[in-house]
């Protein structure tokens, strides 16, 4: 363990922190003894650092901590007045960390200054450092005017029971709580874990998941709400893995009695990004912080490591943020697949076009796999080998590289995707996004098409009444096989540029309607890995959104969008005339060709509108800001 006393100069840091070490068998020091020259010269003139002077000296500190902490502690006195010195310093497991914050009056501080000798630091440096301090708000507060050895006992006294507290909670153990609790336990972290008690199917369902992993140390299980609150370390950090929607209400209801202010709750589940900002502002009220987080990766995601979007205020995020990192994949950097997003529910809302984006990127390959089936006749496997070659190709993706397996899956000497029901479910953000879309006026063809898709796949019983009633049967390509596959490869990567274009354009129109500020590099950089749309395509948008705020306006999608063009529209045309409903694929080339031409129909459908209900319309000829109304039926 890592103990730093910190504080402005004069609250009595090396003393505490000396007795301190004694009490504890540790090694101490401190962090004045770590400046370099010229910030003593600066401190002893009366000058105060800047940051630039601190952060040599700050990253020498946490290179030592690391040391301390593997030669078996260490106590160490160091002011750390700002919190972005305190995460430099955090370069240890936050278990092994302990904050000791010594805060007094400035009368009592100013005469402690004026009574040491022998010290550089100016006394003339105290208000400086009082307007710099960011005071912490977690650790240890102590108050200086007790005497040291009573500040030593409360410091012992604390440790002790933070020692037996739990420094994070989740709620709700199911595929996806579970998965994210072992990743947790399994890097350190001492968790709380609570599943509510039903009779006879959700019974000890935490003591179960300890009982299953008994080499994972630091987990307590609960299925009594109150008694998992009060294991918890102050302010308590709560990760909600329940249900979307009113039960996240009936959740935070049961909570709030037992909840103080500072305490954070995490909704990490699918909900409604209107719905996280009402209770962020809910919560807000009563002090405690609300961080609406959207989790993608899946079941294997959640246990080594998915992409999460946190949205809320800053100061929620801030407290939970090392566990949010800790949980998360990590990019091709080595960097967290995990960003603060914006306020209130910009964390969910981008988690809902991540899954709209999905939808689409899904039913693409569904109509890759028919054409190849239906029309081409292949075989399933030479379906997979074809995607297998795709996939080594910059079509690298999560959802072709499953797609691959799928294909190949046997069961009882056949194809198991054969056995499957042909009826798509979906959990509702997909449509959500298709509201959204509608709301602010943003184009969204090939990703509600994705959706629709699925609402008439489950339609079964109807579908096969009409195929008996209709004697549909779609036509077999009789050209050349491979010329078509070409093709289709890459009316599959046109079709994809669009879809992601498209859920961004949603991304920047509500970012610019709420004042988010969304930083679409980034976030195009935390879904590089972890969640179920990554794909060598993301890695690519991570460099274009730095300078580009419009995909299909950056020069080297330009001329891939012209050369795979022709082919697209032949494969749309081509398949749809041979009987074969392509709804993303045709949706995306009409979203394609519309977005190019310069003048449309519409100035005919803006005629109609006036001729029927006197809407008016502008003209090409007037300024932009006239309108103008026409009695259409007269001479």
């Amino acid at each position: 363990m890592i103990c730093i006393i910190m504080g402005v100069s004069g609250s009595g840091k090396t003393t505490i922190g000396q007795l301190l070490a004694q009490r504890l068998g540790l090694p101490f020091h401190d962090a004045d003894d770590f400046h370099p020259p010229a910030n003593i010269r600066k401190m002893q003139q009366g000058q105060p650092l800047t940051d630039l002077d601190r952060k040599d000296w700050l990253e020498q500190l946490a290179a030592h901590i690391k040391q301390w902490e593997a030669g078996g502690g260490a106590v160490l006195a160091c002011s750390a007045l700002k919190e972005q010195y305190r995460i430099t310093l955090q370069s240890i497991p936050r278990t092994q960390l302990r904050w000791v914050f010594l805060e007094g009056s400035r009368a009592l501080i100013q005469q402690r200054l004026k009574n040491r000798t022998g010290h550089f630091m100016s006394p003339e440096l105290l208000d400086s450092q009082l307007a710099t301090l960011e005071k912490p708000d977690y650790g240890i507060h102590l108050n200086i005017a007790l005497s040291p050895q009573e500040l030593v006992e409360q410091v012992v006294t604390n440790l002790n029971a933070m020692n037996t507290l739990s420094e994070f909670g989740i709620i709700g153990l199911g595929v996806m709580g579970k998965s994210l609790a072992l990743n947790l336990a399994e890097k350190g972290v001492r968790l709380a874990l609570y599943n509510r008690h039903v009779t006879g199917t959700e019974e000890q369902v935490a003591r179960r998941i300890l009982e299953e992993h008994p080499h994972i140390p630091g987990m307590q299980g609960f299925d009594d709400l109150a008694a998992f609150v009060a294991s918890l370390e102050r302010p308590r950090k709560i990760l909600l893995m329940i249900v979307a929607g009113p039960v996240v209400d009936l959740q935070i209801e049961a909570l709030l009695p037992l909840l103080d202010a500072e305490d954070v709750l995490i909704d990490g589940g699918n909900s409604f990004y209107k719905d996280t900002a009402r209770r962020t502002r809910l919560l807000a009220e009563k002090g405690i912080e609300f961080v609406g987080t959207g989790i993608s990766g899946g079941e294997e995601g959640a246990r080594k490591g998915p992409s999460m979007m946190p949205g809320g205020a800053q100061k929620g995020y801030q407290l939970v943020q090392h566990y949010l990192e800790l949980m998360a994949a990590k990019d091709r950097r080595g960097l967290p697949c995990t960003a603060y997003i914006g306020p209130e529910g910009a964390g969910h809302f981008i988690k809902m076009v991540h899954n709209s984006i999905e939808y689409a990127e899904m039913q693409a390959l569904a109509e890759c796999y028919q054409l190849m089936r239906e029309y081409l006749r292949l075989a399933p496997p030479a379906i997979a080998d074809t995607f297998a070659a795709w996939q080594q190709e910059e079509l690298n993706s999560y959802l072709l590289g499953i797609t691959v397996d799928i294909m190949r899956k046997q069961e009882g000497g056949g194809l198991l995707l054969d056995k499957i029901l042909d009826q798509a479910e979906q959990k509702g953000t997909g449509g959500w996004s298709v509201s959204a879309a509608l709301e602010h006026g943003v184009p969204y063809g090939p990703l509600t098409e994705a959706v629709m898709a699925r609402a008439i796949s489950s339609r079964k019983a109807q579908r096969v009444k009409a195929a008996t009633l209709y004697q549909h049967t779609p036509a077999r390509h009789s050209g050349n096989a491979q010329e078509f596959l070409g093709q289709l490869r890459g009316a599959y990567q046109a079709c994809r540029i669009l879809n992601h274009h498209i859920g961004f354009a949603l991304m920047r129109a509500v970012s610019e309607r709420e004042g988010w500020q969304l930083n679409f590099s980034e976030i195009a950089r935390i879904w590089t890995n972890g969640c179920i749309i990554r794909s060598e395509l993301m890695e690519e948008l991570v460099e274009l959104y730095k300078t580009e705020e419009e995909l299909l306006l950056a020069p080297s999608i330009i001329r891939r969008m012209k050369g795979f063009a022709p082919g697209f529209a032949r494969i749309v045309a081509e398949s749809v005339g041979a009987g074969i409903a392509l709804p993303v694929f045709t949706s995306a080339l009409n979203y394609y060709l519309g977005y190019q031409t310069a003048q449309s129909p519409a100035n005919l459908i803006q005629a109609q509108r006036d001729y029927f209900g006197a809407h008016t319309y502008r003209r090409v000829d007037r300024a932009a800001d006239e309108y103008f109304h026409t009695e259409w039926g007269q001479p």
